[in-house]
């Protein structure tokens, strides 16, 4: 199937399809992705696992025969075939049930739970939702959906995105240089093969990119990070995120935050060099009397 026969229906085919992995929440991981983030965090067995960390575990070990041009997993597997070149993680929604402890076993059960197609200014767009559930001793630790956007490669002449501009005032801020060295640690810790990320004359000559490009969900840990080192003893109970426009190595970027007044909510950002808005999110905290 290509582009030109973009068949809808087909692809709606998958929805309900569902598959689950088990791992190990297993120390080495997470000291790992501690260096990777500058955090000199406890990394022991019993000790809960910080948000969002989770997705360097349960892995897609694809064999080798089976990954595809761009470097991911060929598709119409778990995810259906959508015949769109680029892929993206576009956002998500997470809430946080019973902690995650470093150590357990844990299972994570997906579930597709939505596929729809439109044409937009840069053409033809796909999205699928995919929502996971992720469990240790028969008890929710995280319920999530997943946004995947799918883009065909722009059109000659085709007018590029209007940038928004992210918010102008922020109660804290850090400033991230995302070298590749940064952007190959964090594909090795997700396993991830998506060659945007870590081969540049792929990313720049196949999908016409300045640079390599930082995942969204470093981007969105980033920004929980933030929180962290301002409210280290905040416990999140849900947070929801969405990618804006791309980042990449070329150009430092800068992850802000602003604590509404509410003292339950925090509004998260990321922009780029020129202060367009490339993430939005918003943390919700938990009750501490609870």
């Amino acid at each position: 199937m290509t582009a030109d026969d973009f068949d809808v229906p087909l692809l709606q085919q998958w929805v309900g399809k569902t598959e689950s992995a088990s791992d190990v929440i297993h120390t080495g991981a997470a000291t790992a992705l501690a260096a990777t983030l500058d955090r000199p965090l406890a990394i022991e067995p019993g000790v809960a696992l910080p948000p969002l960390w989770h997705w360097i575990y349960f892995w897609s070990a694809s064999p080798q025969a089976e990954i595809g041009a761009d470097g991911h997993p060929q598709r119409g597997g778990f995810l259906p075939p959508v015949p769109l070149p680029r892929r993206m993680w576009a956002g998500g929604r997470l809430i946080f049930g019973v902690p995650l402890p470093i150590g357990a076993v844990a299972t994570r059960t997906s579930r597709i739970q939505n596929v729809t197609a439109k044409n937009g200014q840069s053409g033809k767009l796909a999205f699928v939702t995919v929502q996971h559930q992720i469990a240790h001793n028969d008890r929710i630790a995280i319920t999530e959906e997943h946004d995947i956007v799918y883009r065909d490669l722009p059109q000659p002449g085709s007018a590029s995105a209007t940038p928004k501009a992210a918010p102008a005032e922020a109660l804290w801020s850090r400033t991230v240089m995302p070298d590749p060295v940064l952007l190959f640690r964090y594909s090795a810790l997700t396993f991830n093969g998506h060659r945007i990320h870590y081969d540049r004359s792929y990313v720049t000559g196949v999908e016409g990119y300045p640079g390599l490009i930082v995942h969204g969900p470093l981007i969105a840990t980033l920004l929980v990070d933030l929180l962290q080192r301002h409210m280290p003893q905040a416990q999140l109970s849900a947070f929801d995120f969405r990618a804006v426009g791309p980042l990449f190595d070329i150009e430092p970027f800068t992850v802000c935050g602003q604590p509404d007044a509410n003292g339950r909510t925090v509004r998260l950002w990321a922009k780029n060099a020129r202060g367009e808005l490339a993430m939005q999110a918003e943390a919700t905290l938990a009750d501490p009397t609870n």
